[in-house]
């Protein structure tokens, strides 16, 4: 079992590589972890990810009500609980602007073409869920629909939320969309887009699934 300061460190560890990778900027994203208390272990507001400390971090309960840190919670810590609600498996979620994705994600593409086998195996497609306001009750509506079966949602004029059984799984899967989508820019550039067969992303998906089922049962075993 990963202790609390465990997670501290990992948040910082992976908000640093969240900066220094371009995906987010300033003040930008917010990451979080479920504890097994069953409360949230969050980064604060207004604060950069390259900056942080562990004492900087705040818990939240099942309301996102501050239960002990000093700074402020996130305005946007309602649509981690969200994705915490809908997904019993997920025990992480990282919120970005990774600028390619949302690139995408401002001008209403969906990065769910069949355009490399890797991207089918790890996240599936990724969709656009529609715009609203960051940190309203509308967000959450418009990611709700899409939450139970995908890792990765673009928000249209807003960014890229990714969740996982663990921090690194959430954060590999925020690289893996920014990569995809850069992927994804260099064919439009080139002006064709060859994509799987309907046969092929079938067997793709098979696999996933194989994969999935494997990981759901590590992670059991683990618990135990």
């Amino acid at each position: 079992m990963k202790t609390e300061q465990h997670h501290r460190d990992e948040i910082v560890r992976f908000g640093k590589l969240l900066h220094q990778n371009g995906l987010v900027a300033a003040t930008d994203g917010n990451l979080s972890v479920r504890l097994e208390s069953g409360k949230f272990l969050c980064t604060p507001t207004m604060m950069s990810k390259g900056l942080m400390g562990p004492q900087d971090l705040v818990v939240v309960d099942q309301h996102g009500k501050r239960v002990n840190g000093t700074r402020e919670v996130s305005s946007e810590i309602a649509m981690h609980l969200l994705i915490y609600r809908r997904r019993p498996d997920v025990n992480a979620v990282v919120h970005a602007h990774p600028p390619t994705a949302t690139g995408y994600a401002a001008a209403g593409i969906a990065l769910d073409r069949a355009l490399c086998s890797e991207i089918i195996i790890t996240l599936g497609s990724v969709p656009l869920a529609n715009y609203e306001t960051p940190g309203t009750p509308e967000l959450g509506e418009a990611l709700a629909p899409l939450v139970v079966d995908h890792d990765a949602i673009l928000m249209a004029n807003h960014g890229v939320v990714t969740c996982g059984a663990d921090l690194l799984s959430a954060y590999m899967n925020m690289e893996t969309v920014e990569h995809f989508a850069k992927i994804a820019l260099v064919t439009h550039l080139l002006g064709k887009q060859q994509t799987l067969s309907d046969q092929h992303v079938d067997r793709l998906r098979a696999i996933r699934m194989k994969y999935h089922n494997h990981n759901q049962v590590t992670a059991v075993q683990e618990k135990d």
